[in-house]
């Protein structure tokens, strides 16, 4: 399965994610929590995967590169994560690129691409990550 066809069943079957590394599993969680719990409890399966998600933000495109991931496909990314991904070797192509991500109810930025705005690196992204998941 290619990139193309990973973002074929994230849309058609209405993911939010989807992990290709030996076999492919799909998820539908919203926001960072599937990638920040594959890379806490599954980090073998990252690496090295290929990764078709429905929006990508700083965040995600930090955790993904602290992951090892190898490729991925996002329907929509912002200029920070493409800032962030242009530093590492993780291939990535997409179909929209926005300034930022927007919260759910599309009134403002997504919290966690403000938390990480200002991080230099995917370490001090996942620290900001952290500290929003656990509180």
């Amino acid at each position: 399965m290619n990139s193309d066809n990973l973002l074929l069943l994230l849309k058609e079957g209405n993911h939010t994610l989807v992990v290709k590394n030996g076999n492919t599993e799909t998820f539908n969680g919203r926001g960072v929590a599937n990638l920040y719990i594959l890379l806490k409890n599954r980090p073998d399966f990252l690496q090295g995967a290929e990764i078709a998600d429905k929006a990508v933000g700083k965040a995600a495109a930090a955790l993904m590169i602290l992951g090892g991931v190898k490729q991925l496909s996002a329907a929509l990314i912002s200029r920070n994560a493409l800032d962030l991904l242009e530093k590492y070797p993780l291939p990535v192509n997409f179909e929209k690129e926005v300034p930022y991500i927007l919260n759910r109810s599309q009134t403002d930025r997504c919290p966690l691409e403000s938390l990480c705005q200002t991080c230099a690196t995917p370490q001090e992204c996942l620290s900001a990550i952290k500290t929003f998941l656990h509180r």
